[in-house]
């Protein structure tokens, strides 16, 4: 089923912290996590909270777990509106700390973790990333397209209207975002059906793909989407989309916002589409955004940020633009 991505677990009062780690604990146990991880992810929450109370009182985490063909993970992303730190990195050192503490937080949560990253500006706040896995051993060898998508249902709903799909060929390798009308459970079974006629569906066009899923989600309240796909012998993007989810397609001195065609996948579409073709030399990287995101996004507001995980970009730009009263999706490709 495509559902919401992450769970967002407000971070803002102490009293809150104990639900959190028991809530953490309980859906990493269900994923069939390791008990041994489980324990370690255990203190990293700790650790992520404390840091929490320490330096922010607005804190948020979000947690995904991923099924990384039956060896799970579990990604916990801390944000926080804090002061920010001057240098992070010597941050993560044991021994240094800002509150008289002992200082070994960030220390002990990357020695914990199987993936450790950590973004922080003076006066914007922090953004740490751990990834725990269930056997590092397992740990699945690098794509040629590193995927990294956070999508958080609208607060007080149990599912998400917004989805994010992927299908993989030997030859390509196919994206969908998309948003059903409306919130909960009907806008979740649009997105659903979407998602299983886009997955069934054997051609590449993202434009023919459109027009098949159209076909195939008239009796649901229908959706807005956008397909993008990356063809790995030409090394293009191709892409398609109809309503308002949107599109950046971005290089190292570049970007391009892609234009989607109006209308709503089930109900109404244009009867002239075509694929729009970016070179992925000059474009190496894509983002998506569901309305739930606001689209005037300064790039340049986060300096050194390409040389941190994608995850770690994908939750600055939730941090600054998700509207909270509403299903938030933000979805980060990048061609390595």
């Amino acid at each position: 089923m495509v559902d919401a991505t992450h769970i967002s677990f407000a971070a803002s009062d102490r009293s809150y912290f104990s639900l959190i780690k028991k809530e953490i604990h309980r859906i990493a146990t269900d994923a069939g996590m390791n008990p041994t991880r489980i324990n370690e992810l255990d203190l990293i929450v700790a650790e992520m909270t404390s840091n929490l109370f320490k330096y922010s009182d607005d804190g948020e985490i979000l947690m995904g777990v991923f099924a990384n063909g039956g060896s799970p993970y579990v990604e916990l992303i801390s944000i926080d509106n804090g002061p920010g730190m001057m240098n992070p990195a010597r941050m993560m050192q044991d021994g240094i700390s800002t509150s008289n503490t002992l200082g070994h937080g960030f220390g002990s949560m990357k020695r914990l973790s199987d993936t450790f990253d950590l973004y922080s500006q003076i006066g914007w706040g922090t953004i740490v990333l751990s990834r725990v896995y269930s056997d590092p051993d397992k740990i699945r060898e690098k794509e040629k397209l590193v995927i990294n998508p956070i999508v958080v249902s609208k607060p007080g709903e149990k599912t998400s209207g917004d989805g994010f799909v992927v299908k993989k060929t030997d030859k390509y390798i196919k994206l969908m975002m998309a948003d059903g009308l409306g919130h909960g459970p009907e806008a979740n079974k649009a997105v659903n059906e979407a998602a299983t006629a886009f997955k069934v569906f054997p051609d590449y066009s993202p434009t023919e793909t459109l027009r098949f899923i159209h076909s195939s989600i008239k009796k649901t309240r229908g959706a807005v989407i956008n397909i993008v796909g990356y063809d790995y012998a030409t090394k293009t993007w191709a892409s398609a989309g109809v309503g308002n989810i949107a599109l950046r397609i971005a290089g190292p001195v570049s970007f391009r916002n892609h234009m989607s065609y109006n209308g709503i996948v089930g109900h109404n579409i244009p009867g002239t589409m075509n694929d729009q073709h970016y070179p992925a030399d000059q474009f190496n990287q894509v983002m998506f955004c569901s309305d739930g995101i606001k689209t005037r996004i300064d790039m340049a507001k986060y300096p050194q940020m390409y040389k941190h995980d994608l995850a770690i970009f994908a939750a600055a730009i939730y941090k600054d633009h998700a509207r909270r009263n509403d299903d938030m999706s933000v979805v980060m490709v990048k061609v390595k």
